[in-house]
């Protein structure tokens, strides 16, 4: 990806004090969970107009993911979503939450969803417990799905169900058919700085 910066010709000597941020998502566990948190925090404070989130990832925890999620959701700016290389399993529903419009593809990356998975050993009881966690899990992410992309909330569940619950891979193209990538591109990130001067 290409960022390109452009400073205001009045600024001699420019230096950014807060720097925009461009937040880059590989893993989802609890330190890159918090890392998250705290770049989509920092964002808020740059004065940039939108949030970038640059996605590239085979995927992780996914009470890791729903904590990122919940920052997007609480987020005051729009996110824009980039996939470059492979976004599969947590990486595929964290990149559905860019806005309409702003989801990015590379035309050679790959997308995959799937169910949710458990690895859990220990008592009957306890495996039940995980299984039907696991369950509520799954059913509310592919609705999840479903809804940022503007499809009907069991779009993905009957998809995944025609395919007997086997990993799923896109590539761009199909992508783009489901309303899941909106742009086959990685776009050019621009950032202009400028300082102005207001006498009241």
């Amino acid at each position: 990806m290409k960022v390109t910066a452009t400073f205001s010709n009045l600024l001699k000597d420019p230096e950014l004090k807060r720097p925009p941020v461009i937040i880059r998502v590989n893993e989802f566990n609890n330190k890159s969970a918090r890392e998250f948190e705290l770049q989509m925090s920092k964002a808020h404070n740059t004065g940039q107009s939108i949030i970038p989130i640059i996605v590239d990832s085979y995927g992780g925890q996914v009470y890791s993911l729903m904590s990122m999620i919940s920052s997007i959701r609480h987020s005051e700016l729009p996110i824009a979503t980039i996939i470059e290389g492979k976004a599969m399993s947590c990486g595929a529903l964290l990149y559905s939450c860019g806005e309409e419009g702003m989801r990015f593809m590379d035309p050679d990356a790959t997308l995959m969803i799937h169910d949710v998975s458990t690895m859990v050993w220990g008592k009957v009881e306890e495996i039940k417990a995980s299984a039907t966690e696991a369950d509520r899990l799954n059913q509310n992410l592919y609705r999840m799905m479903a809804r940022n992309c503007g499809k009907k909330e069991d779009y993905f569940l009957d998809l995944i169900h025609e395919k007997k619950h086997a990993d799923w891979f896109l590539d761009a193209a199909e992508a783009k058919v489901h309303n899941l990538a909106n742009q086959i591109r990685v776009p050019k990130i621009n950032i202009t700085v400028n300082v102005s001067i207001d006498f009241e």
